[in-house]
């Protein structure tokens, strides 16, 4: 979907597959952020994914933790580190 610039999309399955992950656009967009200061609204480059599975294969909270590690994974992308 991002390819394209669509921030989001919903992603269909194709028989045999079980899940299908669509990546949208990265945009800025404004973000709270909480800090030892209180909350500030600061501008962050933003994504949405977006899973599609089959229910009689996957369960919600395994898609769900899915995401989840995909998420975790790209915030804290590092360009430095060593591949081994």
């Amino acid at each position: 979907m991002g390819s394209f610039g669509n921030v989001m999309g919903t992603p269909i399955i194709n028989q045999p597959q079980v899940a299908i992950l669509a990546v949208g656009a990265i945009k800025k967009k404004p973000a709270v952020l909480e800090t030892e200061f209180g909350d500030v609204i600061a501008i962050r480059h933003m994504m949405f994914l977006s899973l599609s599975y089959d229910h009689r294969v996957v369960d919600g909270a395994l898609g769900g933790s899915f995401v989840r590690r995909v998420a975790d994974y790209l915030e804290n992308w590092d360009i430095n580190r060593e591949i081994s």
